[in-house]
């Protein structure tokens, strides 16, 4: 008995090993995902809040008052009052301060990181001699819910579209399937098709069921238009499932279509603001979020849930979502393979 299990997991060791992709991936993905975190997240300390300071100035002067001295708080200029009002309604900022003449400050009720600091700075305040007024924000405020609602929906979509069709593809090819539809008068163009509308269906179904189930349940907010929002839903997935044709296009090994497909969605996830917002990094990796599909999907469903936003106001972020899906397509039916050889 032994014998039999030590041949087959001497085996699997060495088919393992004798796929070089897969080997080489297992070992380069972790290096890699290691040093993008350190780079996105790191620096002396990571900083636990982010406060608008509200000031024409784009320099802050941190002898203003001592909470700008406050370690572990990102300070961001803040040039216009209506602008730090909207971040702090859609926590993007845990609080907004101004310190030119008359010192007030705003904070969003429903944030709990913007409770905590708004306990630092009154602390800090008191010692300088108690100035700080609280000032409301005209509105409901957006509870966390109403911000996250649309990035756990977008996570949930990136998932099943990249896994459930590159990961698909690559085993049909891998067992053959792929090779014996070679056979039929199917092209590259009709399957690729084929599969971003089956995958449309079911993710559309999929995302329906769980927001009508969490609008009932939690009544989140929703101040534009649901018709709208089905296409900033219908637009995305389309361009997340052809992102997956891609990534499978010429892929053999489903280990390597994993540490791919692991490559591509977790970056996403983290950079594209599912979480959390990304209003106090750096314009480097604010810049690099532009690149993902996942941030304009996010970006589009959070205006129209949030803000009302009509097609015309989200326009930008679908022209680039149609854009990279026409790029993801063709490049995906150019590279793509029937099977291994």
């Amino acid at each position: 008995m032994f014998k039999r299990i030590y041949a087959v997991f001497a085996a699997r060791n060495r088919e393992f090993m004798r796929d070089r992709g897969s080997l080489a991936w297992n070992l380069v993905m972790p290096v890699i995902l290691v040093f993008g975190l350190a780079f996105v997240f790191g620096g002396e300390g990571r900083s636990q809040y982010v406060v608008g300071v509200l000031q024409a100035s784009s320099e802050i002067d941190t002898a203003e008052h001592p909470f700008l001295e406050s370690r572990f708080i990102d300070f961001v200029p803040v040039a216009e009052q209506a602008d730090g009002f909207r971040k702090i309604e859609r926590h993007r900022l845990d609080l907004l301060v101004h310190f030119g003449g008359e010192h007030r400050y705003w904070v969003n009720p429903e944030s709990p990181s913007g409770y905590f600091a708004e306990r630092l700075l009154l602390q800090s305040d008191a010692a300088a001699g108690g100035e700080m007024q609280k000032a409301e924000i005209s509105g409901d405020p957006i509870r966390y819910v109403d911000w996250v609602l649309p990035g756990i929906l977008g996570m949930n979509m990136m998932f099943s579209c990249l896994f459930g069709v590159g990961y698909v593809v690559v085993r049909y090819r891998k067992n053959g399937f792929l090779k014996r539809l070679r056979a039929t008068p199917l092209r590259p163009q009709e399957f690729i098709v084929a599969q971003v509308a089956s995958r449309l269906m079911l993710v559309l179904t999929v995302t329906a069921f769980v927001y009508v189930a969490t609008h009932l349940i939690l009544d989140t907010r929703m101040d534009g238009s649901y018709l709208t929002l089905l296409l900033v839903t219908v637009v995305g997935c389309i361009s997340m499932v052809s992102l997956g044709l891609l990534i499978a296009a010429r892929v053999t090994s489903e280990e390597l279509a994993g540490g791919l497909l692991n490559m591509i969605s977790w970056p996403m996830m983290i950079l594209s603001g599912v979480w959390f917002s990304l209003e106090g990094a750096g314009p480097a990796v604010q810049g690099l979020a532009k690149v993902f599909p996942l941030t304009h999907i996010l970006d589009s469903a959070r205006a129209v849930m949030l803000d009302g936003a009509t097609l015309l106001d989200i326009a930008p972020s679908m022209i680039m979502l149609t854009l990279l899906s026409l790029a993801f397509l063709a490049l995906g039916a150019y590279y793509f393979r029937w099977g291994p050889d």
